[in-house]
């Protein structure tokens, strides 16, 4: 059946006995309210804080139209907000209820006309449409057969290609799966890593790529053929420069580029546009301290650009650029959980992370100033006037939003 929900819709009917019921509300709504009370967080760089879950945020996932950002919680629900009241007062959320069960990792297809779910008890993928209705809402049905289950271990995540053509599922022994939209498994992977902490799929659907106990990334490609039938999967290349074991990686947008983060306590940012089909290796950038990495696990987002890396452990957030591999910023006691997720949207403007039943926005202050240096750099060097005059409108723009923040160096 579909799930037709308007926005911020309450549950309606009584209950019977109302006093009584009142009365543990009230109980439950005091316990309620002193957690997030626990949790105040502000900051001159934070842009918005998204707020409807009753639960503890797991994932997010950014639409790669940039319309909407899911967020899924242990509350039964994933969320579906529109990213252009980011910057509003107001947020508001669209729901869809996950039956019996609760959703602990989201993902939206390339059409932003369905989303997939890691289900906690169900332990398998499930596939809910999304319909538009005439009043702009949408309306939500899942698929009514669940994927068959086939991991033994627990799930750290899973993926849609961009190209619409497979589905990933990585579970925390060595196991990745690939498979159709349809739910048949194409392709199993043995990453031989002792145990996989992180896998993803690059933006470029040619590759997936998985962390774990050894000190290397792996990076396998997805190969099709000219009519999109799948072929095999072959080992394209590998990350090696980390002394320890691997807690993260992130691809750029355009795939090009790769941030890892190890137990070693560095970060590293790789050039992987290579040839690999002719042995060439990629090649490491940059690479940069992170204490914190040496005792705890930590994740990464990269920005589209691969201008800054993003790095959270526990519940603070650290922000690098990549150019000089120097920290810009620090955000502490973000959440009153330790991270969750992390993920710059798509415009690369703004960062979100979730731990606890919040998602909170931040202004990427690093990618505007690398793009002032960018733009700098590029204008004494230009020779007519109609470049001259793209670059200036792209510099003032990045100083105009810098200015307007209170961040614009002096």
């Amino acid at each position: 059946r579909g799930l037709s929900f308007s926005f911020g819709q309450k549950a309606n009917g009584l209950p019977l006995d109302k006093s009584l019921r009142s009365k543990k509300q009230k109980q439950h709504q005091r316990i309620r309210k002193e957690k997030p009370q626990q949790h105040n967080f502000t900051h001159r760089l934070l842009a918005g804080a998204l707020k409807s879950h009753s639960g503890n945020i797991s994932c997010m996932d950014f639409s790669s139209n940039g319309k909407y950002l899911a967020t899924c919680a242990d509350d039964r629900t994933v969320r579906i907000w529109s990213t252009k009241d980011f910057l509003q007062r107001e947020h508001r959320s669209m729901r869809a209820n996950v039956e019996l069960d609760h959703a602990t990792l989201v993902r939206f297809s390339p059409d932003c006309r369905a989303f997939i779910v890691w289900l906690a008890s169900g332990d398998t993928l499930r596939v809910f449409k999304m319909t538009k209705r005439e009043d702009g809402g949408y309306t939500f049905t899942a698929n009514p057969e669940d994927f068959p289950k086939k991991h033994k271990a627990p799930i750290i995540n899973i993926g849609i290609a961009d190209t619409g053509k497979f589905i990933m599922t990585a579970s925390s022994d060595t196991t990745v799966l690939i498979w159709n939209l349809k739910g048949h498994v194409l392709s199993t992977i043995n990453t031989n890593q002792m145990n996989n902490t992180h896998a993803a799929i690059s933006p470029c659907s040619r590759f997936v790529a998985s962390c774990g106990f050894t000190p290397d990334v792996k990076v396998w490609e997805v190969c099709f053929g000219k009519k999109n039938d799948f072929q095999e999967v072959v080992r394209a290349f590998e990350l090696k420069g980390h002394s320890a074991a691997v807690h993260f990686f992130a691809f750029s947008n355009d795939s090009r580029r790769m941030a890892s983060v190890s137990k070693d306590g560095t970060w590293k940012l790789w050039d992987t546009d290579v040839e690999y089909k002719k042995q060439q290796d990629p090649y490491l950038l940059r690479t940069g301290c992170f204490e914190e990495a040496s005792t705890m696990p930590c994740r990464l987002a990269l920005s589209p650009d691969a201008q800054v890396l993003a790095l959270a452990s526990g519940s603070s957030i650290h922000l690098y650029n990549t150019r000089r591999g120097e920290k810009e910023e620090c955000f502490e006691q973000v959440h009153g959980e330790c991270i969750a997720d992390l993920s710059f949207d798509i415009t690369g403007r703004l960062l979100a992370s979730c731990g606890d039943r919040a998602v909170r926005l931040f202004h990427n202050t690093p990618g505007h100033r690398a793009v002032v240096e960018e733009m700098q750099g590029l204008l004494k060097r230009a020779s007519n006037e109609s470049t001259r005059q793209r670059l200036q409108q792209q510099l003032t723009q990045a100083q105009e939003a810098l200015r307007s923040l209170g961040a614009l160096k002096k």
